[in-house]
């Protein structure tokens, strides 16, 4: 009987040391909650921030009324290079080129007025035919027989084909 009361107590602790083990316990789940609500406060503010960033490259005018001032936005550079696409195309139009060339001192040249020089070794690219030989219609796909049976008829099957023999096996 002295045995069982020395275990009693052994195993019993004293109250300050349970109360001890609560408070550490409380406060390893407030740490826990601390660090979980710091890593979702970390990524929201990351993912705002980036957010904001595209919203003032997109529209430059959220932080600065004067939009053309500043140089950096996508606004700005797609308003460019549309300009820079607009005058390239002024540029290369046949109009334009006719002009330049007649400003140079050319002149536009006739039939009789080519000379045409063969060169030896010249091979003319030969243009690529990818259709299939001998076929002017696409080729049906081709399915194995493995691959045409439904789920449906695949459990019908495997049902008729375990028919009871009316004895327990």
């Amino acid at each position: 009987m002295n045995n069982v009361t020395q275990i009693v107590q052994k195993v019993h602790q004293a109250p300050w040391r349970v109360q001890r083990q609560w408070v550490v316990l409380f406060l390893l789940g407030l740490v826990i909650i601390a660090m979980v609500a710091g890593v979702y406060l970390n990524v929201t503010v990351r993912a705002t921030l980036a957010g904001r960033e595209v919203q003032i490259l997109l529209n430059p005018s959220l932080i600065n009324p004067y939009p053309d001032s500043q140089p950096n936005s996508i606004a700005t550079d797609q308003r460019i290079n549309s300009e820079l696409e607009m005058q390239l195309a002024d540029l290369t139009s046949v109009e334009s080129m006719r002009k330049r060339a007649e400003a140079m001192g050319f002149q536009t040249a006739s039939p009789d007025a080519m000379i045409f020089v063969a060169v030896t070794g010249y091979v003319e690219p030969s243009s690529v035919d990818l259709s299939t030989p001998g076929s002017s219609h696409t080729a049906a796909p081709i399915i194995l027989p493995e691959y045409t049976e439904s789920w449906f008829d695949y459990f019908l099957n495997q049902q008729t084909s375990t028919t009871s023999t009316g004895g327990q096996p």
